[in-house]
């Protein structure tokens, strides 16, 4: 086309040789109108890109986050994310840089980075642009990472929160405040905190009579039974897990019914019982596939190391206990004290005395400080065996009565939800 084809009212050919030659800047109408006779958009003619800034961004966020559910280099998605929050912020594109900081922060958890999460996810829930009923997963995730950082109390407030905020917003919804009912009772019941625990679950259930979501149902099933666990009712806990695992298999959530087959092995090997937990375990480990995340992956190993000890396989116990140890980190004090009391049943068959010692001590010291009491009155009595059998009698007696006081501080605590 020529300068004079390319002409129109308002835009004169000279006017475009002087653009063409650079001495001039195309107004906002001349663009518009020289993109209409060109067939192409002013955005393109003044960027060289179909996309606007923001579009590209949000084109770049949503690639991003597919390779990561994907799996696919994660390393280059974080770096995209990072550059696209940075530009976000410069631009005061609230959206955008609340979108990149939730999807770097879920993807933080995954990795097993709580404190980076807990970073990311508090700027994002913090915009004012996430609320808990539209994202629930952010607020969950939040809440896991605090536990897992040692901190259950910011759990407890956070879902406290939530709960109230989507009860006033949503009188209706159910299935929301069921959900963030069943994270409060979780949080509550890590914290030690039984009877509010119950509490919390008893006008949920009141909430959802007669309510036949699936789902919601599951969030029910799920917090009674470690609710009972909790309070050594495992028949209890074991029918309610059976009829989370009925649900999810109807719905094909592979995620969670891994962990559902995950808790049926923690309840059954709390109760003795390797053959029935090893079913569970290999349908837990079919179902987190190839890509677990670490705490899922280090809870499966926890459990296989405990029956493994069962089973008096030490060499086993040891490499699995180990192995769930080194995906913990520093972080999730109470999977770490599982895992060491794993670890040091599985030293003691080895009859590696003195470090199943050390276990053992870790396992109680933590169990005890994030309120297991019952769990931290096992560990112990498993350590005055070992002590006992290995002929340290007065060392023995010591653990053994300290597990007689953890046994009864335990009780004391679930006794007035007995009465």
């Amino acid at each position: 086309m020529s300068q004079r084809e390319l002409s129109s009212p308002g835009v004169s050919y000279a006017y475009i040789s002087r653009i063409e030659a650079g001495t001039r800047q195309p107004s906002v109408k001349a663009l518009r109108m020289l993109a209409r006779k060109l067939g192409v958009s002013a955005e393109y003619l003044e960027t060289g890109s179909e996309l606007g800034a923001q579009e590209d961004r949000e084109l770049r966020m949503a690639d991003a986050e597919l390779k990561l559910r994907l799996g696919e280099d994660p390393t280059e998605a974080q770096r995209v994310l990072s550059a696209v929050l940075e530009e976000a912020t410069a631009a005061g594109d609230r959206t955008a840089a609340a979108r990149a900081r939730t999807t770097l922060g879920l993807a933080a958890s995954q990795l097993g980075d709580d404190p980076k999460t807990i970073e990311l996810l508090e700027e994002a829930t913090g915009s004012g642009e996430l609320s808990p009923r539209d994202r629930p997963d952010v607020y969950a995730t939040l809440g896991q990472a605090y536990v897992g950082v040692g901190a259950p109390s910011r759990a407890v407030e956070l879902f406290e929160r939530s709960l109230a905020e989507v009860t006033e917003q949503n009188p209706d919804d159910v299935a929301a405040q069921v959900r963030f009912s069943s994270y409060l009772s979780s949080a509550l019941s890590d914290m030690g905190e039984l009877e509010r625990a119950e509490a919390v679950m008893t006008e949920a259930l009141t909430r959802a009579e007669g309510f036949t979501d699936p789902y919601t149902r599951v969030r029910l099933y799920w917090s009674l039974a470690r609710l009972s666990e909790h309070e050594g009712k495992f028949t209890a806990a074991l029918d309610y897990v059976r009829r989370a695992i009925a649900l999810l298999q109807a719905t094909e959530d592979s995620l969670h019914l891994a962990r559902a087959h995950l808790l049926s092995a923690w309840i059954l090997g709390s109760q003795g019982n390797p053959e029935g937990s090893g079913l569970h375990l290999e349908r837990a480990e079919q179902l987190f596939g190839p890509n677990p995340e670490p705490v899922d992956l280090a809870r499966l190993r926890t459990e296989q190391a405990k029956r493994a000890a069962l089973l008096k396989n030490g060499d086993e116990a040891v490499t699995r206990a180990r192995e769930a140890l080194e995906l913990l980190g520093d972080s999730h004090e109470l999977d770490q004290g599982s895992a060491a009391w794993a670890l040091g049943e599985g030293l003691a068959l080895k009859g590696e005395t003195d470090e199943a010692n050390k276990q053992f001590e870790q396992a109680v010291t933590l169990l005890s400080e994030n309120r297991r009491l019952r769990e931290a009155a096992q560990a112990a009595r498993g350590w005055g065996r070992v002590l006992r059998n290995a002929g340290r009698e007065a060392e023995a007696l010591d653990v053994l009565e300290r597990a007689t006081d953890l046994a009864v501080r335990g009780e004391n605590t679930e006794a007035p939800r007995k009465r």
